[in-house]
Order: structure tokens, then C-alpha cells, then sequence
């Protein structure tokens, strides 16, 4: 008879009383499906008297988190606290230079310290289990680790923030501005009260950075990776966006190029026919573009304590069957430096917006610059406001919308050739640029 894998929780927030809820729910299959039974013998978390959903009777308290993470009758620690420093840092360090598995949901500790926290699970023989710390449900990790260990992933990219997406999705449906889509998903529990981290694309950009290491073998760096968020998006972009056959989303994009792996996260138009244009509201997905298979596309909840804690247990799991898989999918010695690849260089698609101004000559002013770049537009479509007479021309000589759709170019040309255009004082305003991502 095998003896139960006993765990260890550090956190009892909304993710960690489920997972004490789920284990013991889902025991007896769990025991089958892993050969072993699978019980939580000690918890942790910074207040032992708050009321939780989960039944804790029977459980011991460590005092702390280290406490638990060395305790000699856990096997495997299971850190749900959050943050890249300590408690939680420390505490799964020494659980795996003690020869214990870890689970862990959190992205930020693995886009930090991954690198290091794996190195130190491969010199002690304990497995690093992180399903949960990217896009909450969506089983990602092992699609890049095990499922597609034999693939070469040419592109991976995804909705990897569903607070980003909600704002999106609602502005596109609802005509709202962002700042009224931002109010609504605070009041609802979607966004922070300090919102930042989510719709700057930092968020994003942690998730990013640990895919791409699955993906391409590089070491974890969430500063090789270009982020921009979502607030300069306007309703006249998203309704631009729909005539034109595309939708806007938060992608983020790690993708080998000749010159290296490209990393980035910013506002990204797709088209409408692609299987990531359909995700809505606060739903995650992520494609993989590999070597010899069509593109795979993956869709769940990228959050909430149900979807995350599904994935912890899906993990632990994993460590009670014995299952040791390599963290990153390769040894750590394997895993090569990356450095950020210059957006300047970025080639694609672009959409522009700008404001021209309504007078003789603007239109073939703004294709000169563009043809000096060598930039060819696949569209362009001038709006004229309220109040144009018969002519075209508006009656008060304000601006008028001009929207562009390039062929593929590069960044700096894009930028070199607008910067020609405001110094013509052909247009009014800041240039609005989006990226285009095709299929």
C-alpha cells in the first residue's frame, strides 16, 4: 500500500480554501486516478481565526509559511500567497532544497525566480508544478512542456488578462470609453482598485515571459518584453476595427523571427474570422503555432477560485503519480539568454488614425510620406463629421478622421514617415497606431 502524498497549503484566500475543498471532495478519485491518496495534513495564512468555506478540522497550523515549507511530514508545499518576495519566495526555496515538491498559482514568482526556484528542483529531485499561474484553467503549461514536446512552436500568443479583455469587449459592444469600461469592472470585482498592473499589460507580461520560455527554451525575463496597455484605445478605434473586419484585443506575442525570439504585449487588431477574435468578456485563450500541426487554440476561465483551483489540484496530482517533469520543459543549463528585441524592428501590419486636417493637398502630402518609407496601404477611408457640404469638405475646415491599413512594414518606417507628417502640419493631434497580428 502506497502512503498518502501529504500536502502542505500556505494561503487560504478564495484559491487555497478550494483547493482543501476540492481535495477532499474529490479524494477517493483523485486516489484512483493517481494510485496514491493525496491528504492536506498542515495549512498556513496570516489569520487563523477568519471564516473560510473549507472544513479545516483535523488540520495542524504551521506557524509559518518556512515552518510549513520544512515541516518533515509535508511532501508537498503548496504556496498560494502571492508576490515575488517573501514569505512566499523563501518558503518554496527551502521546501524544494528540502527535496519537496512545490504547487504554486503565482505568475509573478515564476516570471522573478523561476529560473532559480527550477535549478533548485532539478539539484533536490522535487518537481516546480505552476499550471494555475498562467491563464487560471487553461491547461498551457502542459500543453507547451509535455503535450508539444516534440513540436517546434514557431508563434505563441494570447488574451492572457481577462480584466483587459472585459474593457475591450464591452467598449466594442456598448460604444463606452475606457474609463467608463474601467469604472464598471472595478464596481463588478474584475479590476483593482489600483488598476494599473492589469491594463498597463505588466500582468500580461509576467504570463508572456514563462510561456516563452516553454515555448522557445529561453530563460524567464519579463524585461525582454515590450509592453504597452489599453487605455489610449478609443471608441472610434473599435468601430474602425469592426468595418474593417478586425477586433482589438491585449495580445501578448512571443514569436521567433530571424533575428531572435520577439516578445510583446500591447493592444493588437486580429481578424474577426480567428479563433481568438470570438474570446469575449473575461475569458483567456492562447494559440500555438507549431511546426507540422495547424494552429491550436485554447479557451477557459483565466481566473476565479474554482478555474485556479482546479489547476493546483490538477498538479498536485501530477506529484502525487510521480510525474517529474523538467520545469521549463528543458534542463536549466539548457535554457538560453534572451534579450528585448527592438520594437523599431517589429514587422507586420499597421492600422492609423489621424486627424487631417480638411484642406488641399493633405491627402497626397500623407501618401508621399508613406511611399518615402517605402510603406504600401492596403485601405484608407476618410470620415467626414456633421456638417460636410455637398462637396466633401466640412464647413468649419476642422479635421477629419483618416484611417490607413499598411501592408507589412517596419515600426521605425511607420513612425519615421508620421513624424514627416506632424512636421508637415498636415494633421492635428497624436497619431493613433495599432499593430495588426495576422492568422
Amino acid at each position: 500500500m502506497v502512503a498518502p502524498l501529504k500536502v502542505g497549503i500556505a494561503g487560504l484566500g478564495t484559491v487555497g480554501a478550494e483547493v482543501v475543498r476540492l481535495l477532499e471532495e474529490q479524494g477517493r478519485v483523485l486516489s484512483a486516478r493517481s494510485g496514491r491518496g493525496i491528504r492536506v495534513v498542515a495549512v498556513t495564512a496570516r489569520s487563523r481565526v477568519k471564516k473560510r468555506s473549507a472544513n479545516l478540522r483535523g488540520i495542524d497550523w504551521a506557524r509559518s509559511p518556512l515552518a510549513l515549507a520544512t515541516d518533515p511530514n509535508v511532501d508537498c508545499f503548496v504556496e498560494l500567497m502571492g508576490g515575488s518576495g517573501d514569505p512566499a519566495f523563501s518558503a518554496v526555496e527551502a521546501a524544494l532544497k528540502a527535496g519537496k515538491s512545490v504547487v504554486t498559482a503565482n505568475k509573478a514568482l515564476i516570471a522573478k525566480h523561476g529560473v532559480r526556484l527550477a535549478k533548485a528542483a532539478e539539484k533536490h529531485g522535487g518537481a516546480l508544478n505552476y499550471e494555475a499561474a498562467v491563464a487560471g484553467g487553461i491547461p498551457i503549461i502542459k500543453t507547451l512542456r509535455e503535450g508539444l514536446a516534440g513540436t517546434s512552436v514557431s508563434r505563441v500568443y494570447g488574451i492572457l488578462n481577462g480584466t483587459c479583455n472585459y474593457i475591450l469587449s464591452r467598449m466594442e459592444q456598448e460604444g463606452l470609453t475606457f474609463a467608463e469600461c474601467l469604472k464598471d469592472a472595478q464596481r463588478l470585482g474584475y479590476a483593482e482598485a489600483n488598476p494599473s498592473f492589469d491594463v498597463d499589460g505588466h500582468d500580461t507580461a509576467q504570463k508572456l515571459a514563462i510561456l516563452a520560455s516553454l515555448a522557445f527554451g529561453t530563460k524567464v525575463s519579463q524585461s525582454a518584453i515590450y509592453v504597452e496597455g489599453i487605455s489610449s484605445i478609443k471608441p472610434e478605434d473599435l468601430r474602425a476595427a469592426e468595418e474593417l473586419g478586425y477586433r482589438v484585443k491585449l495580445l501578448g506575442v512571443a514569436v521567433r523571427t530571424a533575428k531572435g525570439i520577439e516578445q510583446r504585449v500591447h493592444p493588437t487588431m486580429v481578424p474577426k474570422t480567428s479563433s481568438i477574435a470570438q474570446v469575449m468578456g473575461v475569458t483567456n485563450a492562447v494559440t500555438i503555432d507549431g511546426e507540422g500541426v495547424p494552429p491550436i487554440t485554447l479557451v477557459g476561465p483565466g481566473a476565479g477560485g474554482a478555474a485556479t483551483a482546479a489547476s493546483v489540484v490538477a498538479d498536485i496530482a501530477d506529484v502525487a503519480r510521480g510525474i517529474r517533469a523538467t520545469p521549463f520543459g528543458r534542463p536549466v543549463d539548457k535554457l538560453r539568454e534572451t534579450k528585448k528585441a527592438p520594437m523599431e524592428r517589429h514587422e507586420g501590419g499597421y492600422y492609423i488614425r489621424l486627424m487631417a486636417r480638411d484642406l488641399a493637398g493633405t491627402a497626397a502630402r500623407i501618401a508621399t510620406r508613406l511611399a518615402e518609407q517605402k510603406i504600401s496601404l492596403e485601405s484608407i477611408v476618410q470620415r467626414h463629421s456633421d456638417g460636410v457640404d455637398a462637396a466633401g469638405a466640412t464647413k468649419n475646415g476642422a479635421p477629419v478622421p483618416v484611417i490607413l491599413i499598411t501592408y507589412a512594414t517596419h515600426e521605425d518606417a511607420v513612425y519615421r514617415a508620421l513624424a514627416a507628417v506632424q512636421k508637415d502640419k498636415v494633421i492635428s493631434g497624436r497619431p493613433q497606431v495599432i499593430r495588426i497580428e495576422k492568422n
